[in-house]
């Protein structure tokens, strides 16, 4: 592998409004260019302003990305160029490659901040940043997943020990991830991927098997086709009337920055509905910008790049 003297790294994130008055732009992206109706925007509206107005998602997306840099330029001064690239708001994945190749980027190198593999996700990532970089005549090399990279792991077990240290005794432990249409999961990694980083974060924090954590997805799109379940929601009504557990502590491991996916749809509404069928409830912490979980993504991202002997 060769290793260039200059290398862009295009770090990439979902994106979110970075204003109110931006919402409706937001989701009318999301919805390939298709404007929401009346009700579907005043209901997202609603979300946002029930965790404050807007989601945190963009200050905690640049303190990633700022971590990363710092990790980056700590072991290797000066060699590297971090830009930022979104799906789905300003600036876009391809914004942030013209950015790196217009600097001189003899390479770039694409991280992904989600842990886990999916043609529908990272996949698509990766496949605008490359056409991107192709246009201007530059390498691309993607991160793909790194769902079992240690200190991901060690960090997720530590909070899941912590957490259920407030917890009755019979806690149940659900490992959750952003639900995806079935059509799409067909021969794709991602549940796999979601079921093995589960398996290690467990073991690591001393579960047991099934008796003691599960499965399960949240957050699925607004279409009539079929996504993958069971739902958060369902597994906790699941959990009341059974009788199995007096807890539930969920984990969203798919998730690696506080946003409108754990601030309203675990910590509200989860939540909720927890507190209507008895059931004590806590979530685990979401990465952020943990300095070892962004040192260990720059490590790889240096590895990438080809490491100077």
């Amino acid at each position: 592998m060769s290793t260039p003297d200059h290398v862009g790294v295009v770090v990439m994130a979902y994106g979110t409004p970075a204003r109110p008055e931006d919402v409706e732009e937001y989701y009318t992206h999301i919805r390939r260019g298709r404007p929401p109706t009346a009700e579907l925007l005043a209901e997202l509206k609603g979300r946002y302003d029930a965790i404050g107005g807007i989601s945190p998602l963009a200050a905690r997306t640049r303190a990633q990305l700022d971590a990363v840099a710092r990790a980056l330029d700590a072991a290797e001064p000066g060699r590297f160029t971090v830009a930022l690239g979104q799906k789905h708001a300003a600036p876009f994945i391809e914004d942030g490659v013209a950015e790196l190749t217009a600097g001189g980027a003899e390479l770039v190198v694409g991280l992904v901040l989600a842990p886990h593999w999916s043609g529908f996700s990272v996949g698509q990532y990766h496949e605008r940043a490359g056409t991107a970089a192709g246009t201007a005549g530059v390498e691309f090399r993607g991160v793909d997943s790194w769902h079992l990279e240690p200190a991901f792991v060690a960090h997720q077990a530590a909070s899941v020990t912590e957490r259920l240290a407030t917890l009755p005794e019979r806690t149940k432990v659900v490992f959750t991830a952003h639900s995806l249409p079935e059509r799409v999961l067909e021969d794709d990694p991602y549940p796999d991927q979601l079921r093995a980083s589960a398996e290690a974060i467990a073991g690591a924090a001393g579960l047991g098997s099934w008796a003691d954590w599960g499965l399960g997805w949240q957050s699925a799109g607004r279409t009539p086709e079929p996504w993958r379940g069971p739902d958060i929601l369902d597994i906790v009504r699941d959990l009341a009337s059974t009788g199995r557990a007096d807890g539930i502590l969920v984990v969203p491991q798919g998730f690696t920055a506080d946003h409108l996916e754990v601030l309203y749809d675990l910590d509200i509404e989860a939540a909720a509905v927890a507190s209507e069928v008895g059931l004590a409830f806590a979530r685990t912490e979401v990465v952020n910008d943990d300095p070892a979980v962004m040192g260990a993504l720059a490590d790889r991202v240096r590895a990438l790049a080809g490491r100077p002997a």
